[in-house]
C-alpha cells in the first residue's frame, strides 16, 4: 500500500497542469471576423441551412431565412449567437445551435518586404504565427538579404519595433525572439551588409560580410591574391565618424559593412 501513497499528490499535479494550459488557452485573444474571412456555419439538426460563404466588405453575410446578417467585427462565438438569435426572434428554429467554423481568415495580414522570395501581404490565419513562419510563408529571405529581420506595429495602443537576429533564433538558442506576429504587422529584410574589394585579386568585386569574416576571410572570398599582389600593400578603406580613413589593417581584424580594400602591387 505505501507505493500508492504518492498517487494523491500526482493527481494534484496533474491538476495543476491541467489548469494553467486552461487558463493560458482562456487568455489568448479570440479572433474577431472581417472582410474576405470564409466561413463555414452550420446549425444542429438542420442541414437545409448550413452555409459557405465570405464575409463582404462591408462585415455582412447573407444567411438563409434571415438574409443579411452583420458579423464584421464580432468573435466567433458572437457571430454565432446573433444568428442564433435571427433564427429566434423569426420562429424559424426555436432552439438554434449554431457552429460557426473558420476556413480562411483574409482580414488579418501581415506585411513581408525587402529581400525575400515573394514579397507582399499574407493572411494571418492563426495567433500563434511567428516572424520565422512568416518569413517561410513569403518565400525565405532571398540571397542578397540579411540576416536581421526588422519588425514594426502596434502593441497595446503603441507604436512597436523590434529587430531579430533569424540566425541567432537557430544557432544561438534565441527562441524567445521568435515572437508571434500580429494584425497590420510589417516585416522588412535589408539587403545584407557588403564589402567592397579590388586591384591585385583574382576576383575583384562586391561581397556579403559574413558573421566573424577577417580581412584574410575577405582576400579569400575575392580569390585570394594574383601573383603581383601582396598583404604589404593591402589598404583598407573605412567610413569612421562620417569621414572615409585609408589605413594598413591586420589580416585578423573583422570586416566591417561597405568596408573597401585595395591590394597593391608588389615592387619586387
Amino acid at each position: 500500500m505505501n507505493r500508492w501513497r504518492w498517487f494523491p499528490t500526482l493527481l494534484l499535479a496533474l491538476g495543476a497542469v491541467f489548469a494553467l494550459g486552461a487558463q493560458a488557452q482562456d487568455n489568448r485573444p479570440e479572433y474577431q471576423l472581417g472582410p474576405g474571412d470564409s466561413i463555414r456555419i452550420s446549425v444542429y439538426q438542420n442541414p437545409d441551412l448550413t452555409l459557405e460563404t465570405r464575409v463582404t466588405e462591408n462585415g455582412t453575410i447573407t444567411f438563409p431565412l434571415i438574409g443579411s446578417v452583420k458579423i464584421g467585427g464580432m468573435t466567433v462565438s458572437a457571430a454565432e449567437k446573433a444568428i442564433a438569435n435571427a433564427l429566434r426572434a423569426g420562429s424559424f428554429v426555436k432552439q438554434p445551435q449554431v457552429n460557426i467554423l473558420p476556413l480562411q481568415m483574409r482580414s488579418r495580414q501581415v506585411s513581408v518586404l525587402g529581400q525575400v522570395g515573394r514579397p507582399g501581404r499574407f493572411p494571418l490565419e492563426t495567433f500563434t504565427t511567428s516572424v520565422t513562419e512568416m518569413i517561410a510563408i513569403a518565400g525565405g529571405i532571398a540571397p542578397g538579404g540579411a540576416d536581421l529581420v526588422i519588425l514594426t506595429g502596434i502593441r497595446d495602443g503603441k507604436p512597436f519595433h523590434k529587430e531579430i537576429d533569424i540566425v541567432g533564433v537557430f544557432l544561438n538558442n534565441q527562441g524567445q525572439d521568435d515572437i508571434a506576429v500580429a494584425d497590420g504587422d510589417e516585416l522588412y529584410v535589408h539587403r545584407a551588409p557588403m564589402f567592397y574589394i579590388y586591384g591585385e585579386v583574382q576576383r575583384p568585386g562586391s561581397y556579403r560580410v559574413e558573421r566573424s569574416m577577417t580581412i584574410r576571410q575577405a582576400l579569400a572570398q575575392g580569390g585570394g591574391l594574383t601573383v603581383r599582389g601582396t598583404e604589404r600593400s593591402l589598404t583598407l578603406h573605412r567610413r569612421t565618424g562620417g569621414a572615409i580613413k585609408a589605413f594598413s589593417p591586420n589580416p585578423n581584424d573583422l570586416v566591417r559593412p561597405d568596408d573597401v580594400l585595395s591590394v597593391g602591387e608588389s615592387l619586387f
